[in-house]
């Protein structure tokens, strides 16, 4: 049966391999097999796995696959002003997935999103951490957080945020940076 399947999805020759793509190769192989050609797509798809070809099985592998360079090197925020260039990228990305009604490549960016607020909350809890690196990486968690409820609001609210005399108190190096 390894050998069919192998054999059909040269035949076929798909560069990776969606649902769509281990459908057809299900059906061809009844469709050619008969009986001994009948197979289920996990089997299918653990064999193209195990045979080294490149198997997306769900929306959201297929936009991690297709805009995997996007996605890369997105979370920074080792200051505030890494932390907002980060924040800015995310932004723009879900902006255009968007309007190109990429839905899974939205949802990528907001669970990009959900880890970067995860990450800075950890590393504002962790007593190894300087107290001060602390208070930042709170305050970037809260900006996370922020544009994940209200994305659109976010920038306003952000200058309103640093214009602010306990931020200013908090974070005086932050106005330095801009």
């Amino acid at each position: 049966m390894n050998q069919l399947i192998l054999e059909t999805a040269r035949e076929i020759n798909a560069q990776s391999w969606t649902p769509a793509e281990i459908d057809q190769l299900r059906r061809r192989l009844l469709a050619e097999h008969g009986e001994a050609g009948k197979t289920g797509s996990e089997y299918i798809a653990d064999v193209l796995k195990d045979a080294g070809h490149k198997v997306l099985l769900s929306l959201q592998e297929e936009a991690e696959e297709k805009y995997e360079e996007e996605f890369e090197d997105l979370l920074h925020f080792k200051t505030l002003e890494d932390a907002e260039v980060s924040i800015m990228r995310l932004d723009e990305l879900m902006r255009k997935f968007r309007a190109h009604g990429e839905n899974a490549a939205v949802h990528r960016v907001l669970e990009v999103a959900r880890l970067g607020k995860r990450r800075a909350e950890m590393i504002s809890r962790s007593h190894k951490v300087e107290p001060h690196k602390r208070e930042e990486k709170l305050e970037i968690a809260n900006w996370f957080r922020i544009w994940l409820e209200t994305p659109d609001a976010f920038f306003d609210w952000l200058d309103v945020r640093k214009q602010s005399p306990e931020f200013r108190a908090k974070f005086p190096e932050a106005e330095s940076e801009e």
